[in-house]
C-alpha cells in the first residue's frame, strides 16, 4: 500500500467533497469535508491534506501550522472514505502526518475524539497519543503525542 498526502487545491478539491464516512459515524465525524474546506479559507492555520492510497482518493486531513496558546499544534480532522476504512489508510496516513510535522519542528501534536469513538482512540493510542486528562473537554477526549 503507497499512502501520500497532498495538498487539496483547484484540481482535487471536488472529489474530496464527495468523501464520507459510514451513516452511523456521523455522530463522530459530523461535519463534511466540504465544511472544513469551507472554513479553511478563513482559518489561516489550517493547512488541508487529501490522503492518497495507491493513486485512489481515500481520505482528508486537516492540521494546524500555527501552535496554540500552549505549544501545541492540532490536528481537528482525520477522516477515511467509508469505502476504506479498516485497511490501514488512517494509520498510515497519521504516521506520514506525524513525520512532517515533526519536520517541520512541530514537538506537541494534540488531537481528539469523541469518546465512544473507541476505534480512534485505540488509533491514536497506537500511534503514542496519550491522554491530557480523563475529563472531557468540548465533547472530546484530548491526546498529546510529544516528539522529542
Amino acid at each position: 500500500m503507497r499512502i501520500r498526502l497532498e495538498p487539496v487545491t483547484i484540481e482535487n478539491w471536488y472529489d474530496c467533497t464527495n468523501l464520507k464516512v459510514k451513516p452511523e459515524q456521523q455522530c463522530v465525524f459530523p461535519a463534511p469535508v466540504v465544511s472544513w474546506i469551507a472554513e479553511a479559507k478563513f482559518v489561516s492555520e489550517f493547512q488541508l491534506r487529501a490522503v492518497y492510497g495507491n493513486e485512489e482518493l481515500v481520505g482528508f486531513i486537516v492540521f494546524c501550522n500555527k501552535p496554540d496558546g500552549d505549544g501545541n499544534y492540532w490536528i481537528p480532522a482525520v477522516m477515511i472514505d467509508e469505502k476504506y476504512q479498516g485497511r490501514g489508510y488512517g494509520k498510515a496516513a497519521l504516521q506520514i502526518l506525524i513525520e512532517l510535522m515533526s519536520e517541520m519542528g512541530f514537538k506537541r501534536l494534540m488531537i481528539g475524539h469523541r469518546p465512544n469513538n473507541q476505534i480512534a482512540g485505540r488509533l491514536y493510542e497506537s500511534l503514542g497519543f496519550e491522554k491530557v486528562s480523563e475529563e472531557v473537554v468540548d465533547g472530546e477526549i484530548v491526546r498529546l503525542l510529544q516528539i522529542f
